[in-house]
Formats: structure tokens, C-alpha cells, sequence
């Protein structure tokens, strides 16, 4: 297990931890979310190709988990429009906590 394959799978799913991580909004989260599918699958043919069955069963569970991730992030009609109506006001609120910080600090 040290093809193209699982170098491809491995730098995927670090960039997918690191979109997530960065915190950069719902739709980045989400993205990362769809990276992680990718990359499951990809580890998914990797662990069955090479005969690897705990990576491949592991990543089976993590891309149903991922894919819940990205109905949550992306495709919930709900979430969808929370987030709408939460952009509209994110900056006003950034403002202020901005402005609660300079003050405490």
C-alpha cells in the first residue's frame, strides 16, 4: 500500500481535514465533506485492491458518515436556508465581537 493510489488518498484526505478545520464557513465544510467521500472511495479500491480489508471496511463506515456530513452542510433544504439567513448578518455579528474583544483584551 504505497501506490499512487493511496498517495492521492492520503494528501485528499489531509486537505479534507484541513477545509474542515480552517472553519471557513458552511460551504467549505461542505466541500471538505465531498473531498472526504472522494478520498473514502478511493481507499475503499485501495483496501480492496491490496487485499488491506480494515482500511477498506473503515473507510466504508467514514464515506456513509461523509455523506451525512455533506446532506448537512449542502443539501438540507433546512440548513440551506439557515445558512442564507445567517450570511446576511455575519458581519454585523463579527463586528461585535470584534469590538467585545478590543474591549476584554
Amino acid at each position: 500500500m504505497n501506490g499512487p493510489l493511496e498517495w492521492i488518498a492520503a494528501i485528499g484526505t489531509m486537505l479534507a481535514a484541513g477545509l474542515i478545520a480552517a472553519d471557513r464557513g458552511r460551504r467549505a465544510t461542505g466541500w471538505g465533506f465531498i473531498l472526504f467521500c472522494a478520498v473514502s472511495v478511493t481507499w475503499i479500491v485501495s483496501g480492496l485492491t491490496s487485499g488491506a480489508m480494515p482500511i477498506a471496511a473503515m473507510n466504508a463506515v467514514l464515506l456513509c458518515i461523509n455523506l451525512w456530513g455533506v446532506w448537512q452542510y449542502l443539501l438540507s433544504p433546512k440548513n440551506r436556508r439557515v445558512m442564507e439567513m445567517m450570511e446576511a448578518v455575519q458581519p454585523r455579528i463579527e463586528a461585535e465581537v470584534e469590538k467585545e474583544m478590543a474591549r476584554e483584551g
